[in-house]
């Protein structure tokens, strides 16, 4: 028995997909102790969108250690904080004319989620929370709550209350019917939840027609539109937010994962100013919110967006990923595949999990690092480093279509 199933718990996952040692990683590649190469097409599920070790980032860690900076400040003032805070102000909001307040709620996207949720049921009085079918929000209970995977769910141990769930896509009118009729027992919301592609769920893209009709509807009813765009924003889908040009104006933007830059955690919510105001100093507070690393990682991690050239780039790979994903389905007819996605987020819908767990497992053996997600994980997802060299993407696609072929001819 190893060290890692003798000492770590049964809860343990992404290992058992990935079975060996890795000891080291350079942009879109991990190496593993026996020395073997492998392309990342699971990027830390969203985290990594700048590459393992990125070189720009590494060596401002590296000036930041060596200048004894802060590491650790909760939520104090540090040099290093306002340089992000600045950076993002300038290169990510001011172009879009948004006034946003900056939350620093905790490392991970579930904090950010629960963070919203309680300030949503703070400004509105209410209680009740809509999220959709498919929607991926987080482990702790909140967020969990929100959650629509039975899977997850079903670990809680104590009712998930107080979410009303629809399906996602869903008729706006039919929705407003629900609401507008005051014997329909329909609670007014505290919030609309929802994600602009829910990745998790199976990289399901939300139109710009239905996100608007949401906001409107919240603006209706007076709940608050919380976006979550923590796996897919900060440049994966080619714009820094997954909803840039969409017309919306929601009142809290939950970001995290790729935010921090170098794979250190960070978690922030976007809150409108008149929404801030309810929050009392100290009130949702948190020990890991003052992340010297990811704050330095992190405005770096801006660099890459003080110009369109990094993301002309993130959608040129997107429209190569989506040609070959497209091939590779017509080639596989009898799966009837379907492709699904934007930048450089995309998902192959084989239709079956085990399937799909076949070509996952299969494309592991072959040197690529490719997760499943969606409805009993039959969608296969790819969500490399925005960095990937063509080479990689390339050859990771090739892979990827070997795996399909092998999984295919097998079944056969």
């Amino acid at each position: 028995m190893d060290i890692f199933a003798q000492w770590e718990p049964n809860v343990r996952g992404y290992c058992r997909t990935f079975p060996t040692v890795f000891k080291s990683a350079s942009n879109a590649r991990q190496v593993d102790e026996e020395g073997r190469s492998y392309i990342d097409f699971f990027g830390g599920a969203g985290v990594l969108n700048f590459g393992h070790n990125n070189p720009h980032m590494k060596r401002a860690l590296i000036d930041f250690i060596e200048a004894d900076g802060p590491a650790h400040s909760l939520d104090m003032s540090t040099s290093v904080k306002r340089d992000f805070m600045k950076a993002f102000a300038d290169t990510i909001l001011k172009p879009r004319k948004m006034t946003y307040k900056m939350q620093f709620t905790g490392p991970t996207g579930t904090n950010a989620v629960e963070a919203a949720l309680k300030l949503a049921r703070r400004v509105t009085g209410r209680t009740n929370v809509i999220a959709f079918s498919h929607g991926f929000h987080g482990m702790t209970l909140g967020s969990l709550a929100c959650t629509a995977n039975d899977y997850f769910r079903n670990a809680a141990g104590v009712p998930l209350e107080h979410v009303t769930r629809f399906p996602f896509g869903c008729d706006i009118d039919d929705l407003e019917a629900r609401y507008a009729d005051s014997s329909s027992g329909y609670a007014h919301p505290a919030a609309v939840l929802v994600e602009p592609i829910q990745a998790e769920g199976g990289v399901n893209l939300a139109s710009a027609e239905w996100l608007k009709g949401l906001q409107e509807f919240c603006r209706k009813h007076g709940a608050l539109l919380i976006l979550d765009d923590i796996q897919a924003g900060c440049g994966r889908t080619g714009s820094y937010f997954s909803f840039d040009d969409m017309g919306l104006d929601p009142d809290i933007v939950c970001l995290a994962k790729g935010i921090g830059g170098f794979g250190t955690p960070l978690a922030m919510n976007l809150i409108k100013p008149e929404h801030d105001e309810h929050w009392q100093p100290g009130e949702h507070t948190g020990t890991f919110r003052g992340q010297g690393f990811s704050f330095v990682a992190g405005r770096e991690a801006l660099k890459y967006f003080e110009n369109d050239d990094f993301l002309k780039d993130v959608k040129r790979k997107g429209k190569e990923m989506e040609a070959r994903l497209n091939a590779l389905a017509k080639s596989h007819k009898a799966l009837g595949a379907e492709v699904r996605g934007r930048g450089m987020l995309y998902g192959l819908d084989v239709k079956n999990g085990d399937v799909a767990k076949a070509a996952v497992a299969h494309a592991f053996k072959n040197g690529l690092l490719i997760g499943a997600c969606g409805t009993g994980g039959r969608v296969l997802k790819l969500i490399p480093p925005l960095t990937t060299p063509d080479e990689d993407l390339d050859e990771g696609l090739g892979i990827l279509e070997a795996a399909l072929t092998a999984v295919g001819r097998e079944a056969a």
